[in-house]
């Protein structure tokens, strides 16, 4: 990586993608920025939830300007390839580049939002950049709970301005996002001997493109667990079987890329006929869209227990009418998802099915009224359901000066009028707003492509506008008042 411009950049990021730092598994990098910001001789703090807070003094003839927070997320989804052996807990992500791209060999790459971190670890480090005073505020857990943003100590920060470095295309300037919501079905069940003679098969759904459950939900891509409900629904309107086992799907904050299940079939002489009828369909309807979706059929090992019929009738029926994507569109705001929901997660196993769901909506009462719909769904299937995780979302303030210093900027360094919009995404610019409400907030950042996915990937020539449009905003803060 050491080839890449900006150098600087790409130097940091290799050094926090050499830590592991899963959500909720961020002491060992936030210990490193700790260390980072002490050795550089700056102001450094830690606090109980492992937020940290480097500060540095500004530049010469900067010091009336306005004090700007640079805000980014240690952590970083964790996902890889089925057939990738790779341990997250112990090794650090193996990069490449191709072309214009950096990826991560079957793995996510960790840019969404090591890129930001790596960025504000740049202007720390360099004392040739003008700039205004600034704080450096590193959150944890963004990607499964925002508890970083929620448990920020009054104080802890204190900027006029805050720049979010967590969007993911380098066009635009987001002012608004959205709140989300963890939807939770549980059921028990009792496993239950399967047939006698039984031959037992493993249906396996892969090759899914999947993505951010927020930002890339608008694309209509396939869900591994609506996929592999769908064949079991039609599968069992044309033979008897057994459903042993399911499971797909992982994060709430991925669509799901893979599932997998198992049945036992007693009479299973016209199996693989029936099952090719069915997928054959499938595969036609998703080829342009889902180019690699995959769908086998293939023997495996008997199994001893199952399912009880009323129990796996209500399953495969509640996931089918589960609602999984768009909801609503915005009224205001053209191109934009108001509400969705994604269908994350599904493990049956050992007497236990859980289903997880991520809901989010700029607007507060649409999403009660899509979490209500899933609990009804639920209901209906013998499911207790649970909320959990909500976090607010984040109204735009088209007025904020700084938005309108920003836009000045972008034009002249790039010739063209960037897009400012709200993003069906959380970002944690919503709870802190809420700690501190005169603070303006802006988010922007370079493009990211298949983020929450192995396809992750992040633009270098896309890197190099970004740091050239923060370079040149830090040289422009408004004075104090």
């Amino acid at each position: 990586m050491s080839h890449i411009e900006p150098k600087e950049i790409w130097k940091h990021f290799s050094a926090i993608n050499a830590i592991p730092r899963a959500s909720k598994k961020e002491q060992a990098i936030s210990n490193f920025m700790v260390s980072f910001g002490q050795q550089l001789g700056l102001e450094t703090k830690q606090d109980n939830a492992l937020n940290v807070v480097i500060k540095k003094p500004a530049s010469v003839g900067f010091e009336n300007r306005k004090k700007v927070t640079l805000q980014s997320h240690l952590d970083m989804v964790h996902q890889k390839n089925n057939n990738t052996v790779f341990d997250f807990e112990n090794q650090g992500i193996d990069m490449y580049v191709d072309g214009d791209w950096v990826k991560a060999k079957g793995t996510t790459l960790g840019a969404d939002n090591g890129l930001g971190v790596a960025a504000i670890m740049s202007l720390l480090a360099d004392n040739t950049i003008q700039h205004p005073e600034l704080e450096a505020l590193f959150t944890i857990d963004e990607e499964t709970g925002m508890t970083g943003a929620f448990e920020l100590q009054r104080g802890f920060i204190s900027g006029d301005i805050l720049l979010n470095l967590d969007t993911e295309e380098d066009d635009e300037i987001t002012i608004g996002c959205a709140g989300g919501i963890d939807v939770t079905a549980t059921k028990n069940y009792t496993p239950t001997p399967i047939s006698t003679n039984s031959s037992c098969y493993q249906i396996t759904v892969n090759g899914l493109k999947g993505g951010h459950s927020g930002i890339e939900i608008h694309k209509g891509l396939g869900n591994a667990n609506k996929l592999i409900t769908r064949v079991l629904f039609e599968l069992q309107k044309e033979l008897k079987f057994e459903l042993i086992s399911l499971k797909g799907g992982s994060l709430r904050n991925a669509i799901p890329r893979e599932a997998v299940c198992v049945i036992a079939i007693e009479n299973s002489k016209n199996t693989k006929e029936i099952f090719n009828t069915i997928t054959n369909s499938i595969l036609k309807e998703w080829r342009v869209k889902e180019e690699q979706l995959s769908i086998e059929l293939l023997s495996t090992k008997n199994s001893d227990t199952r399912l009880d019929t009323t129990t796996q009738l209500n399953l495969i029926n509640t996931l089918y009418a589960c609602h999984n994507g768009v909801y609503t569109m915005d009224a205001a705001i053209l191109d934009l998802v108001a509400t969705s929901n994604n269908l994350a997660s599904v493990k049956v196993d050992n007497g236990i099915i859980t289903i997880a769901c991520l809901t989010r909506s700029s607007i507060d009462t649409e999403k009660q009224d899509l979490v209500n719909q899933l609990t009804a769904t639920f209901n209906l299937g013998g499911f207790t359901v649970s909320t959990d995780g909500t976090y607010p979302g984040w109204q735009p303030n088209p007025n904020a000066s700084i938005l309108g210093v920003m836009t000045s900027i972008y034009q002249k360094l790039f010739k063209a009028e960037p897009n400012v919009n709200a993003c069906h995404a959380g970002l944690e610019c919503g709870i802190i707003g809420k700690w501190y409400p005169a603070m303006e907030m802006v988010s922007f950042g370079p493009t990211i492509r298949g983020a929450h996915s192995p396809d992750e990937r992040a633009s270098i020539v896309s890197t190099q506008k970004f740091w050239k449009f923060l370079k040149e905003i830090l040289k422009n803060i408004p004075e104090k008042a």
